[in-house]
């Protein structure tokens, strides 16, 4: 099977090779780089460094490099087909089945077509452009629904404020498919009137006679490259910008430098529905391919973009893959429109001024909602603005951003549509949003944008409401306290159960999970930690229950708890599963020495039937607590559900009348005594029938484990306010 190599390029740009190889070796940052012991040789002292800009690993002590799929092809044993096609998983980026699909297409002879009839000059272009009383401009909306028309019937004569003569004479609206792209709006701006032919090549892209176009320097019948016809159509866009006094005008006005004007390639989209196939006639199936000309229903070739200032959208190579087109007037719907997903774009998998930002060496990063966002703060200096291609930011995208700097701020409107926006973008984020990284949310003063508040306030201010953008917890209760009314004890129940579900999608082994549980429960007006109260709780209502027993009405209480392993949480936040050992146990060590506890060591009959029945009924469990108990109850050994059965509605009714929410550390600590409980034991069976080798081993995860623990009561001592 052949692969495309644009396909190539964007798997490994797109893949998170931090995740990849921090799950072989454990990587961590030097200066803009991530460093470690290399996975590929043994060594002591790291020489292993990746560079998530560049995505790409090398390793000074054996000479080892590459990309993500080298990696996987080199070290994880894959195939390169099975490299490809995990990556592609990882990322969402199609691998085609069809082989021939790629960035070629076939160039063509043009059909010809009549040269256009001299017009007298245009009068100079003002500010504001107003048409004759005796000649009013078109509307494209009224009640007869008539669409523009390119020619007078019978006239071959160009028209101009519709395009072509060659065009077709009439095309409904209902024809032309508007839907994929900017969601059915089929509102087009031609009440503007152009001030010179529109839809013809200027004199900068026609040879000597003005009769060929210099563009299509490679004969016609050979095959094209979309990236290269993108680079062309992109020079035509920006050129336009020199004989549109209009289209610049919006940018001067909105205090665009030509220096910016340069970097982004910003250009123009002219007047005429074939502006483009009579600027690139060779080319007509590239232009389809890449979706900038389509057919309507009755046939009809039409450009995409028109009337309406250009951004180029560039990959992280810094080419040009696609367009955004904006329209010049505000009442025009839709405001903005981008190109379709081609062979070498796809929107989900494009940050608009990422490319720029890389230019600049940008360390902070931010996601705003606009192109003209990332050029005002780009302007002022703040580079790591990106903004997605007009569908929500996805996880793949954040957990790039978020590896190249552990902080990333989100910057949204202040409107309901912004702020449900950001709150899409937080859901998302979650799963990536280790105990290392952090979200911050920046909503601007009177709904304002980066761009019109660094017009208003200036660079310094921008910088100061970025250093103070709101924590993520502090966003969620915010968030979440204008929805509910916390007056009520409905309300606080309904908030808190949001956050619950939120904190359930953080990654596994998250303390941030109970830090922001806590914290919330403490805001709602929670008098005492958490755990004290689940602690009390246990001990009012039976203070002679074993601690397995304690644990085993707790998992009922809280069954999701068992959705990521407790006791495999433990071992690697307590880093027991890459334990170092003295090379002599080492060598003499069973394979599997440093495998996390499983309950059935345990051996305790009563919780090994609850956390396994509890884990295969997980997902057909009741929302409330108390049904999915009854249903677990039903589900155990006829032993297990007598002795259950007896406490459980004593112990339900004294966790609520406490308003106990979680139990989350409750659980922690628990599984954490009966595992120190197990390490004795065994130390002390190991003592008995000696065996050297196994005790060392115990002993020495026994001293990581409470090192660990020391270490988590001071951190929480740090951070934890009792109340």
């Amino acid at each position: 099977m052949s692969i495309p190599n644009h396909i190539l390029e964007q798997l490994n740009s797109q893949s998170d090779l931090i995740s990849i190889i921090g799950r072989h070796t454990t990587l961590k940052r030097a200066g803009s780089e991530y460093k470690g012991c290399c996975p590929f040789h043994g060594e002591k002292s790291p020489s292993f460094y990746v560079n998530p800009q560049k995505n790409i690993y090398h390793c000074f002590g054996c000479s080892v490099g590459g990309n993500a799929i080298s990696f996987l092809r080199d070290y994880e044993n894959l195939t390169f087909i099975e490299a490809v096609n995990e990556l592609s998983k990882q990322t969402g980026i199609e691998v085609p089945k069809d082989e021939q699909q790629n960035v070629s297409y076939q160039r063509s002879k043009p059909t010809p077509t009549p040269k256009p009839v001299s017009r007298p000059a245009p009068k100079p272009v003002t500010d504001v452009i107003t048409q004759p009383a005796s000649k009013p401009a078109p509307n494209f909306l009224s009640s007869e629904n008539s669409p523009p028309s390119y020619h007078n019937e019978g006239d071959s004569t160009y028209n101009d404020n519709a395009g072509y003569d060659s065009a077709p004479n009439h095309i409904p609206y209902a024809d032309i498919n508007y839907s994929s792209d900017y969601g059915g709006a089929d509102y087009i701006n031609t009440d503007y009137n152009p001030t010179e032919q529109q839809g013809y090549p200027p004199a900068w892209l026609m040879d000597d006679d003005s009769t060929t176009i210099s563009s299509n320097n490679i004969a016609a019948d050979k095959e094209g490259n979309l990236y290269e016809l993108l680079s062309q159509i992109q020079q035509f866009y920006q050129h336009n910008l020199t004989t549109h006094p209009h289209a610049k005008h919006y940018f001067t006005a909105r205090g665009v430098s030509e220096q910016s004007l340069d970097t982004f390639g910003l250009g123009y989209a002219p007047f005429g529905w074939q502006h483009l196939e009579h600027q690139f006639p060779h080319d007509i199936e590239g232009l389809k391919a890449l979706g900038l000309v389509r057919q309507s229903e009755s046939g009809r070739d039409y450009d995409l973009l028109r009337d309406r200032v250009i951004f180029p959208i560039r990959d992280n190579q810094g080419r040009v893959i696609g367009f955004g087109g904006r329209a010049l007037d505000d009442e025009v719907k839709p405001k903005y429109i981008n190109s379709s997903d081609s062979p070498v774009f796809h929107k989900q998998h494009v940050l608009y001024g990422y490319y720029e930002s890389r230019q600049q060496r940008a360390n902070s990063w931010m996601v705003v909602e606009g192109y003209m966002d990332v050029i005002a703060l780009y302007q002022a200096g703040i580079y790591g603005a990106v903004a997605s291609m007009g569908t929500a930011i996805n996880e793949s995208q954040i957990s790039r951003l978020l590896t190249l700097n552990p902080t990333l701020t989100l910057s949204f409107d202040g409107d309901g549509a912004g702020q449900k926006a950001a709150w899409r973008t937080l859901e998302v984020s979650l799963p990536v949003l280790s105990d290392d990284k952090e979200l911050r949310f920046l909503t601007l003063p009177n709904n304002q944008d980066p761009d019109t508040f660094i017009k208003s306030q200036g660079d310094d201010a921008m910088r100061e409401q970025i250093t103070n953008a709101m924590p993520l917890s502090q966003y969620i209760f915010a968030y979440l306290s204008e929805r509910y009314d916390l007056s009520l004890a409905e309300g606080k129940a309904k908030l808190m159960s949001q956050v619950r579900a939120l904190t359930g999608s953080l990654p596994k082994g998250s303390s941030f999970r109970y830090l922001l549980n806590n914290d919330i429960y403490q805001k709602l007006g929670g008098k005492r930690n958490q755990n004290i109260e689940a602690k009390d709780a246990l001990l009012d209502f039976d203070g002679d229950m074993t601690i397995s027993q304690q644990l085993q009405l707790c998992f009922l209480f809280q069954p999701r708890a068992l959705q990521d392993d407790p006791i495999e949480a433990i071992w690697q936040q307590a880093g027991i599963n890459s334990l170092e050992l003295p090379a002599h146990i080492k060598r003499r060590a069973p394979t599997d020495a440093n495998r996390p506890l499983a309950w059935a060591d345990l051996q305790d009959d009563a919780l090994f039937d609850v956390v396994s029945t509890i884990q295969r009924c997980l997902a057909y469990l009741p929302q409330d607590a108390n049904a999915a108990a009854h249903f677990i109850l039903s589900n155990l050994s006829p032993l297990a559900q007598e002795a259950l059965s007896r406490s459980w509605g004593a112990f339900y009714k004294t966790l609520t009348a406490r308003n106990i929410l979680n139990l989350d550390e409750q659980i922690e600590n628990l599984v954490i005594q009966l595992i120190k409980l197990h390490m004795q034991k065994k130390m002390q069976e190991l003592i008995k029938n000696p065996d050297h080798i196994k005790l060392a081993i115990v002993r020495k995860q026994t001293q990581h484990l409470n090192d660990w623990l020391r270490e988590q009561q001071a951190e929480q001592s740090a951070q934890m306010i009792s109340i």
